[in-house]
């Protein structure tokens, strides 16, 4: 198998405060991979060791097989960065943006024209391409971001919290431009605070907490983890108090108007409880089903078990 990214022991220390401990994964060509954990947990400092911003006080990054300490100007003309935070020139419009960064890539003035033009009509900003970019909307900019991380066709592509506070178009438009490149072949890494957006795109994802790796394995085997945070979920006819149900089966309760939802390693238990307060309180029950853990379950265990 070949990878696009090795990471093999890394270390970071700021001072006395160690921001990542012996980090190690590897990411093979063409994986779609997500890199999770709360604030603080060392995600971003990670992405900077990747893409040669920060040197590792200990450990290594290869990328596309190209030493990052040793090579780094080829490995880093291998990767684009998509940030948290736009890094586009406020007074250039979209199209200088993007030609100008094709140019740091050592691109063509007839290639870096051909493919900005190509990218801003993609990004459904063509009509606005000459527009200067301090008028644009942040989901803009972050369109903008993306052609000048993209202009000279990385195959590994980096992204720290990309969608963060967009709009729905923006954060559509992102997420389908970056797929598509997943599906042509290329390398992808997403930072992101959202587990739903993880677990849907992610073939694989590494959990981060305290700056040390807590789990390396595909969304649903992480689930199939921690079998023991099932769930039931019922919708009432009313509403109903959530200590009516604690019982020893059922660890956790959460409600929203007439829906509640029962966290037990018992499902079963769980429903002859919840059958039981029903016929107490006269209720009548909507809905009932029964749910396997989320990603964002395993995520809030493994972070907690970590503490």
């Amino acid at each position: 198998m070949e990878f696009a990214i090795v990471a093999d022991g890394l270390t970071k220390r700021f001072g006395e405060f160690v921001a990542v401990r012996d980090v190690s994964f590897e990411v093979p060509k063409g994986q779609f991979f997500g890199l999770l954990g709360p604030n603080g947990a060392g995600k971003t400092t990670t992405i900077r060791m990747l893409t040669g911003v920060l040197r590792p006080n200990i450990g290594t990054v290869s990328i596309m097989g190209m030493d990052m300490e040793r090579e780094p100007l080829r490995a880093k003309s291998s990767l684009g960065v998509i940030p948290e935070v736009g890094n586009v020139y406020p007074d250039l419009t979209a199209r200088e943006n993007l030609e100008l960064f094709g140019r740091y890539y050592g691109l063509s003035r007839r290639t870096r024209a051909e493919r900005a033009s190509a990218l801003l009509e993609e990004l459904g900003l063509g009509g606005r391409s000459d527009e200067p970019i301090k008028r644009f909307s942040k989901g803009m900019k972050q369109r903008v971001s993306i052609g000048c991380a993209i202009i000279h066709q990385p195959e590994v592509l980096f992204l720290d919290e990309p969608t963060e506070g967009l709009d729905v178009q923006s954060r559509r438009m992102i997420v389908d431009k970056v797929k598509r490149m997943n599906r042509e072949g290329g390398t992808v890494v997403l930072t992101t605070h959202n587990i739903e957006e993880a677990n849907q795109l992610c073939d694989r994802v590494c959990i981060i907490d305290h700056g040390r790796v807590v789990a390396l394995d595909t969304p649903g085997n992480l689930r199939a983890t921690f079998e023991g945070a099932r769930s039931v979920e019922v919708t009432f006819d009313r509403p109903v108090r959530c200590e009516a149900f604690f019982t020893q089966c059922i660890t956790r309760v959460e409600g929203k108007g007439n829906t509640m939802r029962f966290y037990t390693s018992d499902p079963d238990e769980a429903i002859r409880n919840i059958m039981k307060v029903k016929e107490e309180q006269g209720l009548t029950i909507l809905s009932l089903n029964t749910l396997a853990p989320s990603l964002e379950d395993v995520f809030v265990k493994l972070t907690e078990m970590s503490a």
